[in-house]
């Protein structure tokens, strides 16, 4: 699972753990007994450590694996296409090192050096942004990841249109693009980024596990949907959640690289990521 799914599964863990304090807290897979750990899970006083745990406390496992998310029809998905349930996420949990809030503080500092050296004005607002998926070229998960993307040539219009005005730190990994003309930090791990995150003052980026994290730290955000997933299964109210209306909506299309989704780029304009970053800000 991505880093999407272990932020969503924190809110429960959390209760879990104020109703039965002595219990040793963990997720993975129930009926086989295993128990995986995520980064995600770091510095949560609620989430044990499967690796680390003591005999001699009480464990729970929670039920929560690549089999056993609440928001698939198990039933109904193929092995080429997901089936939605509805669903209402929760927003999940984040505990930052100091380390983390540190080095996060340092790269905005950073950031606002470049905006000095470069404009003579003062931006509106910080955004962090999100432009590909560090899956976007796998050999695994490629065609849902493209199917979602709203793609390159989108970004670049975008961003091309508010980087004189807004402050723009993008996460940086080995699917990032150099071509943005914007202020790059370097590459850094997820945990980071998110602490860099919670430094800004919204996220712009697709759905996926940013836009649950940014969730999780209380921003604000606009995120492209397009037609692959809708918003009733896996949107926050206090998001702006950009959505391709179709009868083939939401398609959920992984086996293949989607004609539907190529409609979806092509329909969500750069004007309409820009009414509701205007919106925000």
């Amino acid at each position: 699972m991505g880093y999407g799914d272990d932020l969503l599964i924190t809110t429960l863990a959390s209760k879990i753990k104020k109703q039965n304090p002595e219990r040793q807290i963990i997720i993975g897979d129930a009926k086989e007994q295993r128990a995986y750990h995520s980064p995600i899970y770091d510095n949560n006083p609620y989430i044990s450590d499967c690796r680390n745990l003591k005999k001699t406390k009480p464990t729970q496992i929670i039920d929560y694996h690549t089999r056993n998310r609440p928001y698939i029809d198990y039933k109904y998905t193929t092995n080429s296409k997901y089936i939605w349930r509805k669903f209402k996420p929760q927003p999940g949990q984040l505990f930052f090192s100091s380390e983390e809030k540190s080095e996060a503080k340092k790269i905005v500092s950073s950031a606002k050096d470049y905006w000095k050296n470069n404009y003579s004005k003062n931006y509106k607002k910080i955004i962090f942004l999100e432009t590909s998926s560090t899956k976007i070229n796998s050999r695994q998960f490629a065609q849902k990841h493209k199917n979602l993307d709203w793609g390159e040539y989108n970004w670049i219009n975008l961003i091309n249109k508010i980087k004189k005005d807004y402050l723009i730190i993008p996460s940086v990994h080995q699917e990032t693009k150099n071509n943005f003309g914007i202020f790059k930090p370097n590459k850094m791990s997820f945990r980071l980024a998110c602490a860099v995150l919670n430094e800004t003052d919204f996220f712009v980026g697709s759905h996926g596990g940013f836009g649950h994290a940014a969730a999780a730290l209380n921003k604000k955000a606009v995120l492209y949907f397009g037609g692959w997933i809708s918003p009733e299964t896996m949107a926050y109210d206090f998001h702006e959640n950009i959505y391709f209306k179709h009868k083939l909506s939401p398609c959920g299309e992984f086996g293949s690289i989607c004609n539907h989704c190529e409609e979806a780029r092509k329909s969500i304009s750069v004007n309409t990521f820009l009414k509701y970053i205007y919106k925000i800000s």
